[in-house]
């Protein structure tokens, strides 16, 4: 039985103009799989030869054969790259010459062409190859050991509170709390030097893009200090300002901007008052 969107050991069993027969061993020639000439290039085969093949649907939904690798199979959760989008749905690029389609209702967000995002691959109901954003079932829970690691992922939308929804090595189901982040994530987005702060009981991973606390208040202080050296030693910021203006300007928390100020001030680099912070002289 041969296994569309994946790899089958099949036997040449004839020679036509344009490529060889592969047997589907269903005992009936017309089931056969067509692998075309050009797959081979200066690669001699014969009848009787076993080759291990991708098997997945031509632009006519006829079975064919390549012994090209694609960069996702079956149940694979893949980063790919949309081509197009159309009215029913899109095409992404998952390295062989038919692209992978994914259907409208399979799209949990707008996919945009040119950009890559996470998706599990799949056979729908005809038989032909496809692929889905909503891969949450697909990834894996996690354990306890996870506590504290640097940690890569992708993003893949969001929870209705506005959490991150991430994919953990694109294998584990992570989170990152909206309380988390200040910058502006998109679903597809790659995540570096996350923190894994905890493991809920589901196995999820909650995540932060944040350093330990230490080292993110010393890393907030280096850039207040570069920022009042850019802006002739003033900013109109202080601790006393909103904390809307210190997350649009600085991306982090009122919190965290006060416990760098402090740091600072202790350090004698600089002085507050009403209207501001400056470089100590």
């Amino acid at each position: 039985m041969i296994k569309i969107g994946e790899y089958n050991e099949l036997k040449i069993v004839r020679k036509c103009d344009f490529g060889f027969y592969l047997d589907a061993e269903t005992g009936k020639t017309s089931d056969d799989v067509l692998i075309p000439l050009k797959e081979f290039d200066e690669k001699e085969v014969s009848i009787g030869d076993v080759l291990n093949v991708f098997v997945y649907r031509d632009s006519k939904d006829r079975p064919i054969a390549t012994l090209r690798k694609p960069y996702a199979k079956v149940s694979d959760l893949a980063y790919l790259k949309v081509i197009s989008n159309t009215k029913i749905g899109a095409f992404v690029d998952f390295g062989l010459e038919r692209d992978l389609f994914v259907p409208m209702k399979e799209q949990q967000y707008l996919l945009e062409p040119g950009k890559s995002y996470l998706f599990y691959v799949y056979v729908d109901k005809t038989g032909r190859l496809a692929a889905t954003t909503d891969i949450e079932e697909y990834l894996e829970p996690a354990d306890e050991s996870f506590i504290n690691m640097e940690v890569s992922g992708t993003a893949y939308g969001f929870q209705t509170n506005g959490s991150v929804k991430v994919a953990v090595n694109n294998k584990y189901i992570g989170v990152i709390l909206k309380n988390e982040y200040f910058n502006r994530i998109s679903p597809g987005e790659e995540l570096n030097d996350l923190r894994v702060k905890k493991v809920f009981e589901d196995g999820k991973l909650s995540l932060t893009p944040r350093k330990s606390p230490k080292n993110e208040r010393l890393a907030l202080e280096d850039t207040i200090y570069e920022y009042l050296k850019s802006h002739n030693g003033f900013m109109e910021f202080n601790d006393k300002s909103s904390p809307e203006d210190i997350k649009r300007v600085f991306h982090e928390s009122k919190n965290y901007f006060k416990n760098a100020l402090g740091g600072l001030m202790k350090k004698g680099l600089i002085i507050q008052d009403e209207t501001g912070t400056r470089l100590k002289q």
